[in-house]
């Protein structure tokens, strides 16, 4: 087969990042025994949080801003292709349970769909316009988050996501793991994690799918933080639904009040199991009714509707 001029221009930009790079020094890897295959990925993966802490003022602007759209009703959207899209699904698939927010309010798009998530979609990375579209079957607001993830910062469905979220006045995040990204340059915040050339030349789920999902973690975690989802390091919004995360709430209640089992469950069951609203009627010493008029007064903010009940 002929290559084409558009192939040949494409080969030529992947070579020129630094994640797609080749590593001579690693052209035996396949040589070497096993424990020694791992040290060296073990090795590779160390300098990956070193990486994301370079990042971490502009992570830190790219969450403030986020939390800000979320406060007023906006949602969190993550579009990504691949490795990319995948993480982006996983993380806002983990924010209903975890902090107990509407599934729709943090939503993951993976471009060629839910098909995508376990086998190749081809082609789908490359359309920007399929990013158009599935923003638009979301109907996209001025008050939405988008943040479009891709580990070479070149790929058409992330980069056409911040393209079309920032024309219709959304916030945009680009997370990408090369400097000089289209992506970063696409969006208002960009995040570029450079973690280096992959120990499997251009195999971006490694090091760049690692630093990937330690930014989202933060992205969510700490917009949920600020969205008083936590008390403290406790996940009182967690969404009891099944005997572990049960379990679980009642430990939560335990740690945020001291109280005693008895106590804690006449509570929790006064208060449907809701962790928080069981919480505030212990320290504050509120009936249940009280307890979710005061955080429905305070956003959902445990420690303003525990000053609001000792007035």
């Amino acid at each position: 087969m002929t290559p084409t001029p558009e192939s040949t221009g494409l080969r030529a930009q992947l070579a020129s990042l630094p994640t797609e790079a080749f590593r001579p020094e690693l052209a035996e890897i396949d040589r070497l025994s096993t424990l020694e295959i791992a040290t060296l990925m073990n090795g590779e993966d160390a300098g990956v949080p070193a990486a994301v802490a370079r990042e971490l003022p502009r992570i830190a602007a790219a969450v403030d801003a986020v939390a800000e759209r979320m406060a007023r009703g906006g949602r969190l959207v993550y579009a990504g292709a691949g490795t990319a899209g995948r993480l982006g699904v996983l993380d806002a698939s983990e924010c209903p349970p975890t902090f107990n927010t509407d599934p729709a309010q943090v939503v993951g798009l993976v471009a060629g769909g839910r098909d995508a998530l376990v086998t190749s979609v081809e082609g789908a990375e490359d359309s920007a316009e399929l990013a158009r579209r599935d923003l638009d079957a979301l109907g996209l607001t001025a008050g939405d988050a988008v943040v479009g993830v891709s580990a070479s910062g070149r790929t058409p469905y992330a980069v056409g996501a911040v393209e079309h979220a920032r024309a219709h006045g959304a916030l945009t995040v680009g997370l990408a793991c090369n400097p000089g990204s289209a992506l970063a340059a696409a969006a208002e915040h960009g995040i570029e994690v450079v973690v280096g050339p992959e120990l499997i030349t251009g195999s971006t789920r490694l090091k760049a799918g690692t630093a990937q999902k330690l930014v989202l973690n933060m992205i969510s975690t700490i917009t949920m933080i600020r969205l008083g989802k936590t008390y403290g390091n406790l996940m009182v919004d967690v969404r009891a639904s099944n005997d572990k995360l049960r379990a679980r709430s009642r430990r939560i209640v335990a740690l945020a009040t001291g109280a005693g089992d008895d106590e804690i469950e006449a509570a929790l069951a006064a208060t449907g199991g809701e962790v928080k609203d069981a919480i505030l009627t212990i320290l504050g010493q509120v009936d249940a009714p009280t307890a979710a008029r005061l955080l429905a007064e305070s956003g959902g903010r445990l420690r303003e509707a525990l000053v609001a009940a000792a007035r």
